[in-house]
């Protein structure tokens, strides 16, 4: 075993072991949708409304339990986590942590297609990583930024093993993020000044990068622990 599957293996079983750090009930998903318009994507006991990538089988690599989705299987090659619904304009709210030397993201405008073998061809990503001990920790790299694009505006995450807050909204064009609270990430998708970001970027040379108006919502297997609660989305 590698020190990197060492730690990953240390951190998913403290995750499967340890209590809640959270009143009773405050990490339970909102079931169906509440008067402020958010619907749960994630029951807290299931993949329901999840699934693999392509076709992959999410249950091998991904699994649900009080109230916390994690990625800690290290067998079967990775299988990105892709939302059963399409969404287009959305204020999408969820937590995640990090394990020691991680890497992980979110994405949304994921065109699902046999044109694409993964997700970050077509759908731009928010990172989730361990600033301080992942190896790929440079500019437009580092947690909460969009990734490979913009940096964020100031550094929020907070240390890893504690849960992080982002709540990201999308609507006309424009992305914002928030991590933990403060806003990070505003950008106009789709004008001159997006198609510059990309030209500059790796995402270069894959035509479909970022073209889409609408997609699923994706939690990347990036092969290192990462756990997931409270996961909502309201469409506007």
């Amino acid at each position: 075993m590698s020190s990197g599957q060492f730690r990953n293996t240390l951190f998913y079983c403290l995750l499967a072991s340890a209590p809640l750090l959270v009143a009773a009930g405050e990490n339970n998903p909102v079931k169906g949708e509440g008067n402020d318009g958010f619907h749960s994507l994630f029951d807290g006991q299931s993949l329901a409304g999840w699934h693999g990538y392509a076709g992959r089988d999410a249950s091998r690599r991904w699994q649900a339990e009080d109230g916390v989705l994690t990625m800690g299987k290290f067998r079967f090659g990775q299988v990105d986590l892709v939302s059963d619904g399409v969404f287009e304009n959305f204020e999408l709210i969820l937590e995640w942590k990090i394990s020691p030397a991680g890497n992980s993201g979110i994405m949304f405008n994921v065109h699902e297609s046999p044109k694409y073998d993964t997700p970050w061809k077509t759908g731009p990503e928010l990172q989730i990583l361990d600033n301080d001990g992942h190896g790929d920790s440079s500019t437009k790299h580092r947690a909460g930024d969009l990734y490979d694009l913009l940096e964020s505006r100031q550094e929020m995450a907070r240390p890893v093993g504690e849960w992080n807050e982002s709540r990201i909204l999308v609507e006309s064009g424009l992305l914002r993020h928030w991590l933990n609270g403060s806003l990070i990430i505003e950008v106009q998708m789709w004008d001159e000044s997006w198609d510059e970001l990309v030209a500059g970027s790796k995402f270069a040379s894959m035509p479909g990068f970022g073209k889409y108006h609408s997609g699923h919502i994706v939690l990347q297997d990036h092969g290192d622990v990462v756990a997931f609660r409270d996961i909502r989305i309201r469409e506007l």
